[in-house]
């Protein structure tokens, strides 16, 4: 049977058209001969997410991106977008369609985040929207640390600058310089007593050496004398103990009852109590007493005067009593 040349090109023509409108539900994201269901999931924003982009689990495509629209809810502007899923994998409810980067280009797809519901979705189920940290996001992320520390380097630098032209000034100059020629006297200075030291080390050397001989001899000494000295301590210590227990807290009780007694007599002295009170505090004694010894001393005196008055002797009898004295 012979072809003729108007049924090829007739069905090149099909051929072609049917390849034409399979290429064209491919690129929105349509299969035309397999088993599919859709998915739904509603995003804030999208970037560079296109009908077309693959939908995997794992890194394992399970479908497409097959339409992106806007979607205005609760006064706000929502990007709808439409899964066609053309694996049969059970996906749990409120699994999680994360928008991720695909490759470095910046090729967007979607990565299905099972769920622990024990229920599955079904044809026309939404699923809950997520989106991946973009490489812009990303990049100011780790930029902003950079861009902190950028600052305060360049405002540690603009601080070095203005010290630096502080220090570049005549008068600070001239500051350094006397500091620097300061540090350089003091080096001298230390290195002219380094010298000395070393000098009077040399002429000190035997002193110092019988120095050191005799600390030597005295550790001697007392290492010799550790057992007598241990002994003295001993002994302090058994008479720390000694009065320590001794009844030093009666005698101080004693002592101090004494002295209060003491004041308590003092007291009365003083107040005009007592025999002793009365003598300290009564003037009439006093005047008592300091006539009566002078009666007493114009009685010697003139006892010594005139003693026939006082005593009568005769050298040869006995006196006539009757006799009056003159």
């Amino acid at each position: 049977m012979k072809v003729s040349k108007e049924f090829k090109i007739g069905l090149v023509v099909v051929v072609a058209v049917a390849a034409f409108v399979w290429g064209v539900s491919f690129l929105k994201g349509t299969e035309m001969f397999e088993g599919k269901y859709y998915l739904y999931a509603l995003y804030p924003k999208i970037e560079n997410l296109i009908p077309a982009n693959p939908v995997q689990i794992n890194g394992f495509k399970i479908g497409q991106i097959n339409k992106i629209s806007l979607l205005q809810k609760g006064g706000k502007n929502l990007v709808l977008v439409k899964f066609l899923i053309t694996e049969e994998i059970p996906i749990p409810q409120h699994s999680r369609a994360r928008a991720v980067s695909a490759d470095l280009l910046g090729t967007k797809a979607v990565e299905i985040i099972f769920s622990n519901s024990k229920e599955m979705v079904k044809n026309g189920d939404t699923l809950v929207a997520e989106t991946e940290q973009g490489l812009k996001e990303s990049f100011n992320a780790q930029l902003a640390p950079l861009q902190a520390k950028a600052e305060k380097l360049i405002g540690s630098i603009d601080s070095v600058f203005t010290v630096v032209t502080t220090m570049l000034n005549p008068k600070a100059r001239n500051n350094i310089d006397l500091t620097f020629e300061s540090v350089r006297k003091a080096i001298n200075n230390i290195e002219k007593t380094t010298y000395k030291m070393d000098d009077l080390l040399a002429t000190e050397k035997p002193k110092i050496t019988g120095i050191l001989n005799n600390l030597n001899s005295v550790t001697a000494n007392l290492s010799k004398n550790e057992e007598k000295i241990n002994a003295a301590i001993t002994n302090f210590s058994n008479l720390s103990d000694s009065l320590s227990k001794a009844k030093l807290n009666s005698a101080i009780n004693n002592a101090d009852k004494t002295l209060k007694e003491l004041n308590d007599l003092l007291a009365k002295i003083n107040s005009g109590q007592g025999t002793l009170g009365k003598m300290a505090k009564n003037d009439s004694l006093y005047n008592n007493l300091n006539k009566s010894a002078e009666d007493l001393d114009k009685l010697l005196k003139d006892l010594r005067m005139n003693p026939k008055r006082y005593v009568h002797f005769s050298v040869f009898g006995k006196k006539d009593k009757n006799k009056p004295v003159n």
